[in-house]
């Protein structure tokens, strides 16, 4: 079954271009959107599997809803850094391979993080002038495992997978993880295990 897409972009050109790219093989459906205030309301109203943006400011009122990524033209670091703290669960460039593109659209719809290369290796200069204390934020040998594994960029299905439980538990200890993390989605929680363990 295809992974359905809402794509908001406001250049109805590079919208239409970028459909046609990622419905190429047959795996993802696209619902094309204009960015706007009227984007959370549609995201309830056609509820996809994944939210692709034009623009960090489009994530507003997003959060609690499908994974969403922001898919731009151009890469600016503090970009990405006020997208994560808005809940978005990837960055994307535009000019990525279609490939990678469609790769990327499938992982947020099986619960994981993406974030393309040129954007990770932006941020790693500020994690490493910036690490954090050693702390264990007294999570359990179980939870410290998960978090590991949600570092690494794993899904939950491949999270309950290699550790023999269910996606329900998984998603529960994701869950208790962020909570004692204080942070509000994984990708946030990542870059804390990326600082502690550099």
């Amino acid at each position: 079954m295809a992974v359905r897409v809402l794509l908001a972009e406001g250049d109805p050109a590079l919208r239409a271009g970028l459909r046609l790219l990622l419905e190429a093989g047959g795996r993802v459906e696209v619902v094309e959107a204009s960015p706007g205030p009227g984007l959370p309301a549609l995201v309830r109203t056609q509820r996809p599997d994944v939210v692709l943006v034009d623009a960090v400011s489009a994530l507003r009122g997003l959060a609690g809803g499908p994974p969403a990524a922001v898919l731009v033209s151009s890469l600016v670091d503090d970009d990405v850094r006020r997208a994560i703290d808005l809940g978005a669960l990837g960055f994307l460039l535009a000019d990525a391979e279609p490939e990678s593109l469609v790769r990327a659209v499938l992982d947020l719809a099986a619960g994981g993080a993406v974030f393309d290369p040129r954007v990770v290796v932006s941020l790693l200069p500020s994690l490493r002038t910036n690490p954090l204390p050693d702390n264990d934020f007294g999570l359990s040998t179980r939870e410290r495992q998960v978090l590991d594994l949600i570092a690494g960029g794993r899904s939950n299905g491949d999270i309950a997978v290699e550790l023999g439980l269910t996606e329900a538990t998984v998603k529960s200890y994701v869950s208790t993880l962020l909570g004692k993390l204080g942070v509000r989605n994984r990708v946030q929680a990542a870059l804390i295990v990326r600082q502690i363990r550099p």
